[in-house]
């Protein structure tokens, strides 16, 4: 008698990969909601930006503690010019949801709300961060040596070193972060709102997707002002996210009739006062809204030379600079890189140099040990249309050309594409303002 162990064995060994896999599922799960604790320790509330890149804690435990350190942690720059400059720099990308998630932060630090009104109602050092502000976001390859000797002058207004390597850090995050925020269809286009109780205003738009039972009405009924945009990988129906959204504040009216009758109103200027800070559109905090992205293959001037990674790598000489110049930075920007590069994939490791290789590659900065025509065999005409609009003009992906292709693939996979083009172009735009500074540093 012949007896097949090999069938005998089988259900054993798929029982065990089946326990195996569930305990890898729970220690993830388990380490997100770590991860949202902490967020909710630190923020008073957990972001949403933070709830999409969830599927990969790995990631975002690395992503969140480079965020802590450049908002909250020690540096030159004061907490309130942190968040300005923020502001700052997703206006440039009409980031309506970071704009207004970092003016509530601003004023929590005890930022002068007149900066609020406008660019023009800011100080003077910071007014003079728009040149090179606008540069990064759109055209980083106009970053030079001459913009950065303008900030390190001599002067009353004159920037540290120091002072602007966080700032250029904090620029070149929040743009990268635009991308990601209009990819994934986070930006809401809402407004923080005032208080409807009269309380300090302490609210963040990520409250109403973790369930805050007080979240104020006008946060789901926007002024008719106002667009909303739209998600580029929204499933919804219009007709029934409306009809969501009338039971939703069905709900909250009920809630909030019952809260507001325990509660003291403070005196209306107050509420005034908040509601226009609020209501600020992104478009107060830039200058020169028509400058955007150009294609930088086809200029015809002949002195934007390609930015060669052979002459100029961050992990040669924009890591260690970095690092010098803003303690322990490098090692956090250097970590998100890899974290982002080893993240599990049921594609090849190809598909991921490729899709990092052409943001590069559309931003000026080109590898000459890289065969470009995998580009082209990988990547096919949608993905490449959809990730050059997410970096280089993310707020035009409202009206999207095309949604994000490849249906099969799962929704953290989906992430994965858009967290690939967030870092890719956040090291692109470092590795333009760290050469920057270098050339100046040895003139």
């Amino acid at each position: 008698m012949i007896i097949c162990t090999n069938k005998m064995e089988y259900p054993l060994r798929t029982q065990c990969q089946r326990v195996q896999k569930q305990v890898m599922v729970n220690a993830e799960k388990e380490r997100a909601s770590l991860l949202f604790m902490k967020a909710l320790v630190s923020r008073g509330s957990v972001d949403a930006v933070f709830q999409q890149m969830a599927s990969h804690p790995q990631y975002l435990e690395s992503f969140l503690r480079t965020q802590h350190y450049i908002l909250h942690m020690d540096g030159p720059l004061p907490l309130q010019y942190r968040h300005y400059i923020a502001i700052m720099a997703a206006a440039r990308h009409h980031c309506s949801y970071l704009v207004s998630l970092h003016s509530a932060q601003f004023l929590r630090v005890g930022g002068d709300p007149l900066w609020l009104q406008g660019l023009e109602a800011a100080p003077p050092r910071l007014r003079l961060l728009d040149h090179i502000n606008k540069a990064l976001a759109h055209q980083p390859w106009l970053t030079a040596c001459s913009h950065i000797q303008a900030l390190l002058k001599t002067g009353e207004q004159c920037w540290s070193l120091a002072e602007l390597v966080q700032a250029v850090v904090l620029l070149a995050h929040c743009h990268s972060l635009c991308s990601f925020v209009f990819g994934c269809g986070t930006d809401t286009d809402f407004p923080l709102p005032k208080s409807p109780n009269g309380t300090p205003p302490t609210y963040c738009p990520s409250d109403a997707a973790n369930g805050n039972t007080n979240v104020p009405l006008s946060l789901a009924a926007p002024s008719e002002h106002i667009t909303r945009r739209r998600s580029l990988d929204s499933s919804c129906e219009m007709a029934s996210l409306k009809e969501r959204i009338q039971k939703s504040q069905e709900e909250r009216e009920k809630r909030e009739e019952r809260h507001l009758q325990s509660q003291t109103l403070q005196q209306t200027d107050m509420e005034e006062e908040e509601e226009m800070i609020y209501f600020a559109e992104p478009s107060r905090f830039i200058t020169d809204p028509d400058f955007c992205y150009q294609e930088f293959a086809r200029r015809e001037e002949d002195h934007f030379q390609v930015f060669r990674v052979q002459d100029y790598s961050w992990e040669d000489h924009g890591f260690s600079l970095v690092n010098r110049l803003y303690s322990d930075i490098g090692l956090l920007l250097d970590d998100r890189f890899r974290s982002v590069t080893a993240l599990p994939s049921s594609h090849s490791p190809d598909l991921k140099r490729a899709i990092w290789n052409y943001i590069h590659c559309v931003l000026g900065i080109r590898y000459d040990d890289y065969d470009y025509g995998e580009v082209n065999q990988l990547l096919e005409r949608d993905l490449k249309l959809y990730i050059k609009a997410v970096a280089c003009f993310p707020d035009a992906t409202k009206n999207p050309l095309s949604p994000l292709p490849w249906v099969p693939l799962k929704p953290s996979e989906r992430i994965q594409v858009n967290l690939l083009i967030m870092e890719a172009r956040l090291q692109a735009e470092l590795l333009y303002a760290l050469r920057a500074i270098t050339q100046y540093m040895i003139a």
